[in-house]
């Protein structure tokens, strides 16, 4: 019975059972894309991070991609996190091929890691379909294309007391959908919910500090931020804006190795 590696990690984690979990899978090579697609379904994670070596890369030393359990995915800062704290091994840092986000790379800082993304602004956009399905009081919203959005509400008492309506949302398609607002131990505090892709609320989402970071740094005026994302498992993000990228923080722990059986 063929057998691949498997390990769990959880991403932006600062204590147990923190952060959130991904799969990191690393391949001699790529299986067909319903073979991928069927096995992040089995591991019914947010995300399940797939690699190849890439040898005739001069850019990067693996190609990475990510799925739910249900779609592939342009860009997943958790998983691309988990996949350097499990292959980065002797090295300082390491460096992903992606489809569509270019080269992300991990690299060690202090007791975690340092996660490169695109810093990706937003423009203004009423979106009100979509802001009655989040619910509460949203002060603004905005889009950028290819299934982006955010809502921004007065404090983080109300990001708190979110219940959307993710019937709702999830009609509109395999958006990523993130409300934030002014944080009360951060200095910004956001959930994330993606329910067109197989995942009503992200545990810790990455990706979504990538527009995050940009928005929150013209409204406060500094390019370091302390973020709190307040899903039942929670996590805690350092972001720092630097040019037209997003440095983004955080721990990684191990907590499942094994084999999967094909």
């Amino acid at each position: 019975m063929p057998s691949l590696p498997f390990t769990q990690v959880d991403a932006f984690a600062d204590a147990p059972f923190s952060g959130n979990p991904a799969a990191v899978m690393p391949l001699d090579q790529w299986l067909d894309d319903a073979t991928l697609q069927a096995i992040a379904a089995e591991n019914n994670l947010s995300e399940t991070a797939f690699t190849i070596p890439a040898p005739d890369d001069p850019d990067a030393d693996y190609a990475l991609r990510w799925f739910t359990p249900t779609v592939e995915v342009k860009l997943c800062g958790h998983a691309t996190l988990a996949s350097g704290h499990v292959l980065i091994g002797d090295r300082d840092a390491i460096r992903f091929r992606t489809r569509h986000a270019g080269v992300l790379t991990v690299a060690r800082a202090g007791a975690g890691y340092a996660l490169s993304l695109p810093a990706w602004d937003m423009e203004v956009r009423p979106l009100p379909d979509l802001a009655a399905g989040m619910g509460g009081d949203v002060l603004e919203t905005r889009w950028r294309d290819g299934g982006y959005a955010l809502f921004v509400y007065r404090d983080a008492a109300a990001i708190r007391a979110l219940t959307p309506d993710f019937a709702a949302l999830r009609t509109a398609g395999d958006l990523l959908l993130m409300a934030t607002a002014p944080g009360d131990d951060s200095d910004i505090i956001s959930r994330v919910f993606v329910p067109g892709g197989g995942v009503d609320e992200d545990p810790v989402t990455g990706s979504a500090h990538g527009l995050l970071t940009p928005y929150w740094a013209a409204r406060l005026g500094k390019t370091d931020i302390s973020a709190v994302q307040a899903s039942a498992r929670g996590g805690r993000l350092g972001c720092t804006l630097a040019g037209d990228r997003v440095i983004l923080t955080g721990g990684c722990r191990t907590v499942i190795e094994g084999r999967f059986l094909l």
